[in-house]
């Protein structure tokens, strides 16, 4: 509006030009030239400030772009702590109650070794005066083993109980009826020499048999260990100790032995603790 305003100005002045003097003419023509310079630069001026417009449009633009990518992730950090806290919870819990299983299970294993020992000890101090050659006493693993030799217990190829038995017996039923939540395993065992006959005992599988259940009736006859707690059986040959091939290790392999330990049902009881869990 401005340019055309000046244009139209600088017609009329032409137009004068006739009616002017020179010296006023060339101070119109100098004024003209001078606004023409000044449109010019104008121009200018506004091209830079759309120019610069235009950048600072494009910044605010970027910036809010940003503004936004960053509100998001913080209101995806916010959640994830939320749920993060949840878990930490949780794993806290999970570790308590682990630390706690822990516990009992090491209570309960402290308590089954302390029983383990206890009736270890009482067996060897009861059993002192026999012959070690004859009676052997060690626990393995929690359970309490007692090997008792053929010759103390049996005349050869023999499964009837000696008199002379009975006291060692009695000793060990001792024991065995104090701990009454203990179970009892009573297993025969021979070596390898052949027993061949028509009546019983047949083989080395009949003896190792009839000699564990003959121990099995004397403790619940003689001395009132209850029955429920007895498994007997036999191994005939097939567990040595020694090997067959010399009369020492022959003689170390007929053995009777008793198996004192845990109830199965008291072992899984401590099972069940982590089911529970």
């Amino acid at each position: 509006m401005k340019i055309l305003k000046i244009l139209a100005v600088s017609t009329i002045v032409l137009s004068i030009t006739s009616c002017v003097s020179q010296k006023q003419y060339d101070a119109l023509s100098g004024n003209y030239k001078q606004c023409i310079e000044n449109i010019g630069e104008r121009q200018r001026e506004i091209q830079d400030l759309k120019s610069q417009n235009s950048s600072l449009t494009g910044e605010n633009n970027l910036l809010k772009s940003q503004h936004d990518a960053l509100k998001s992730s913080l209101d995806a950090c916010l959640s994830n702590t939320g749920k993060s806290s949840a878990n930490i919870d949780k794993l806290v819990s999970e570790i308590n109650a682990s630390n706690s299983y822990i516990k009992q299970l090491v209570s309960a294993n402290a308590k089954n070794d302390s029983l383990n020992l206890a009736l270890s000890n009482k067996l060897k101090r009861s059993l002192d005066n026999v012959a070690d050659q004859d009676v052997q006493v060690k626990v393995l693993k929690g359970v309490v083993m007692i090997s008792l030799s053929d010759n103390l217990l049996y005349k050869t190829g023999d499964y009837n109980i000696l008199p002379a038995a009975q006291d060692v017996l009695g000793k060990v039923a001792k024991v065995i009826n104090d701990y009454d939540k203990y179970s009892v395993l009573i297993e025969g065992n021979t070596d390898n020499a052949p027993l061949n006959s028509s009546s019983l005992p047949r083989d080395n599988w009949d003896l190792s048999a009839l000699r564990g259940t003959a121990i099995a009736k004397v403790l619940q006859s003689q001395f009132g260990v209850d029955p429920a707690r007895i498994t007997a059986g036999g191994r005939s040959e097939y567990n040595p100790k020694a090997t067959n091939m010399s009369v020492s290790g022959r003689a170390e392999n007929r053995r009777t032995e008793i198996i004192i330990m845990p109830k199965l049902d008291e072992f899984m009881k401590l099972m069940d603790i982590n089911s529970k869990k």
